[in-house]
This record gives structure tokens, sequence and C-alpha cells, in this order.
């Protein structure tokens, strides 16, 4: 299984209304691409002071030409709705991981 890791910090003004826009329309986009066969999302318990909390998204692949297709079909279109809904409100890290 591959795990793409999208990291984001969020400003706390926009938070409460992010996190349920992330759950009832963000991530089911997502995974009604069919690339991926899960989502968790994670919220930081302790960070350092700053603007914003912190949450990690892990979607769960089978393989990785599955997140290719995700990112060469589909990333541009939802990270751009996600970008104009939010911006300058949110700082995202994106990354792949490999279950051992």
């Amino acid at each position: 299984m591959i795990i793409y890791n999208v990291t984001i910090n969020i400003d706390r003004e926009v938070e409460s209304e992010w996190v349920r826009w992330m759950k009832s329309v963000h991530i089911p986009e997502v995974l009604a691409t069919n690339c991926f066969e899960s989502c968790r999302m994670l919220k930081m318990m302790y960070e350092e002071e700053s603007q914003g909390t912190t949450y990690a998204m892990q979607y769960t692949a089978k393989s990785l030409e599955m997140i290719e297709q995700y990112q060469r079909e589909f990333a541009e279109a939802l990270q751009a709705e996600h970008s104009s809904r939010y911006k300058n409100k949110f700082v995202v890290f994106r990354s792949l991981l490999e279950e051992v």
C-alpha cells in the first residue's frame, strides 16, 4: 500500500468550516476518483505556537500507478478548488509513504 499524505496547516479563523467542507465535499470528491481505497483525517495534537492547526489526510492507494493517475487526471482541479476557497488561509505539504 502507498499513502498519499497531505499535511495542511489551516488558519484557525476558518478551521471549523474547513473541516466540515473537507469531510463533506473534498475528501468524498477525491475518493470518487477511484484512485484511493480510503482516507484518514488526522489532527496534530501538540504543535508549536502558530496561526493555525495542522491536519494530515492520508489517502491509501493500492499502487504508485493509481497515485500517478490521480495526479495526472484529477489533482490539479481538486487542488485548485481548495486553493481558491481557502486562499492565503493554509500551507500545504504533500508526501508519498510506503507501508512496510
